[in-house]
């Protein structure tokens, strides 16, 4: 078999990801469009990195802490679709045990990112249309570098904590039944015997955890429309910077939901393809809706991007023109 289980059950060393047998049909449709659709992930969020790193005018705290939403979608993406890819060109779809732990943290900490980041952005949101006056003195580079900290540290350290716990139980089974690893899909290959009550613990603290942050979003919103109703100027402002936001928090929190609620309690009737992209939406809707949204909404984001392309159309017959301006003395001169 693929894994070293010897005497000891709990000596498993690599997993065999079962998700894969209804795409053999349909692997090479399969791997152009995801190939295709993780280089526009890649162009896209890198593109709005750069655009906010090397744009000084763009360096406040909301279009930083987009930044930093694109680089975890951009971290996320990258711990699943080049494993993916290469399994797709592969007739067997086998992944280490420490690949899968591995794997199971990126996916875990980089959706709980998402939603740390999405907490902190509601929360300068609140401050900027609810507390100008305190804005800039309460929102200064050291207590953003904290906030960016705090939005990456506490998923990692939650996290590691979960993954440190399903590392220890004894494994009975090699088949995971989806493409990718996910921490509660290796605690269900545990033995009977098995101890997993502190994994059951792990994760009804994260749940709380999400809860919190969902109900801190809410409660920021309530205080935001209420400020927004007295003034068409912070209703103005609101349209601009916050439905960006609450969408993608929308998105964030329907995703999250539905796949959770589908890993505990979902249907094995469904068929395979299905089940995978059910598992896989935090993948592919958010890293792209996400930077699409704010880059069209946010003003500034707009303009840079249209003057960029509008910069680049006015070169391009510059060069043409150079190129024939040699030409014109000699026809002046023949005249």
């Amino acid at each position: 078999m693929c894994s070293l289980i010897m005497d000891n059950v709990s000596i498993v060393r690599i997993f065999i990801l079962s998700g894969f047998n209804e795409t053999m049909n349909y692997r090479v449709p399969l791997l152009l469009t995801t190939l295709l659709y993780y280089c526009v992930i890649l162009f896209i969020n890198i593109s709005l990195v750069l655009l906010i790193v090397l744009d000084e005018s763009l360096h406040e705290p909301m279009y930083i802490l987009l930044s930093s939403f694109c680089i975890n979608a951009l971290y996320g993406t990258t711990g699943f679709y080049p494993k993916f890819l290469s399994d797709l060109l592969s007739s067997s779809h086998r992944i280490s045990y420490e690949g899968c732990l591995l794997q199971a943290f990126i996916m875990y900490s980089f959706a709980c990112c998402d939603l740390s980041i999405l907490a902190v952005m509601a929360f300068d949101r609140y401050l900027a249309i609810c507390r100008p006056l305190h804005y800039h003195s309460f929102m200064t580079k050291r207590r953003l570098s904290q906030l960016v900290c705090f939005s990456w540290l506490t998923p990692f350290c939650i996290f590691a904590i979960n993954v440190v716990l399903t590392a220890r139980l004894k494994l009975c089974g090699i088949k995971i039944q989806r493409a990718l690893c996910l921490n509660w899909l290796i605690v269900k290959l545990a033995c009977p015997e098995a101890d997993t009550f502190s994994n059951n613990i792990s994760a009804y603290v994260i749940l709380v955890i999400n809860v919190s942050h969902w109900l801190f979003i809410i409660w920021t919103y309530i205080y935001l429309i209420k400020t927004c109703v007295r003034s068409r100027e912070d209703r103005v402002k609101f349209m601009q910077t916050c439905v960006p936001h609450l969408t993608s928090v929308i998105i964030n929190v329907t995703v999250m939901v539905f796949d959770a609620m589908y890993l505990r309690f979902g249907s094995r009737d469904l068929s395979q393809s299905l089940q995978n992209f059910i598992t896989l939406e935090f993948l592919i809707i958010p890293p792209v809706m996400n930077p699409l949204m704010y880059g069209f909404k946010l003003t500034k984001i707009r303009h840079r991007i249209l003057s960029l392309i509008y910069l680049k159309g006015k070169l391009f017959p510059l060069r043409t023109s150079k190129l024939r301006a040699p030409c014109s003395p000699n026809k002046n001169r023949a005249k």
